[in-house]
């Protein structure tokens, strides 16, 4: 069985003891693909270093998330911006809206948002959005645009109706380890959804699977979430796996 994680901040410091070793562990386990999302230009030149490591197993995403947006966004898009002429990417991402911290940058998040937008349909990539308190919003946001440039609502975790209205719009849904927990919403709404709009993701190192809720999340987690999602749609998990895969590898053109 061969998985993609579509959603992995392998960069960030929760990782500096091990990096290499988590991506290769990933590797052995199965998950042999990871895409990995920016967060702002610091993160850049980390993610760089195991997009060069791992060129057949890390693939690059830039873009300007939500939580960075701040009263120097424009020059921070720039500067993000010149990144992408050098750096081969697979999306545009993760960008979006936040509203669960703070909504003082309320309008500013939009407008980074549709810049970052039309920057996906100039260059024909997908965009893996993040949406927290603003899904509502999040989904304005995409109908103000000309043309709808595809991807993934990252980490979903909405109704059936917001599922089905993403669906309808071209957009898969990220599927994490939120899956897995006890009270969870989730199983009930995707036992509803068509498992082709789905593709999986850890987050990590944020958002672990049961059992290892709690502690540092890993890309190698991602047949725990394959595991849950084989017992809603009562499907063996090898073909879990193989869906997908081929839809995750399909969209991000990997």
């Amino acid at each position: 069985m061969e998985f993609i994680d579509t959603h992995a901040h392998l960069y960030s410091e929760e990782f500096d003891s091990d990096r290499f070793e988590v991506v290769q562990k990933s590797i052995d386990s199965g998950t042999t693909k990871i895409l990995l999302p920016n967060i702002d230009s610091n993160s850049i030149v980390g993610l760089k270093v195991l997009v060069d490591k791992f060129p057949e197993n890390c693939f690059a995403m830039l873009g300007l998330h939500p939580c960075s947006v701040q009263e120097n966004y424009l020059s921070e898009l720039s500067l993000i911006e010149s990144f992408i002429a050098d750096i081969s990417i697979k999306a545009i991402g993760e960008i979006g809206l936040d509203l669960y911290w703070d909504t003082a940058f309320k309008s500013q998040q939009e407008d980074a948002f549709l810049i970052q937008c039309n920057w996906a349909n100039e260059m024909k990539l997908p965009i893996a959005i993040h949406t927290r308190n603003a899904t509502k919003e999040t989904i304005a946001c995409l109908n103000s645009l000309t043309r709808q440039p595809g991807g993934v609502f990252h980490c979903f975790g909405g109704t059936l109706e917001e599922a089905n209205e993403i669906i309808a719009m071209g957009y898969h849904l990220g599927i994490g380890g939120v899956l897995t927990y006890k009270n969870s919403s989730l199983p009930s709404v995707l036992a509803q959804v068509d498992i082709d709009s789905l593709i999986l993701e850890t987050d990590a190192p944020y958002l672990s699977p049961v059992p290892h809720r709690g502690k540092r999340n890993e890309s190698a987690y991602i047949s725990i979430i394959a595991a849950k999602l084989a017992e809603i749609y009562q499907m063996p998990i090898d073909v879990i796996a193989q869906k997908t895969t081929n839809t995750a590898s399909r969209l991000f053109n990997i």
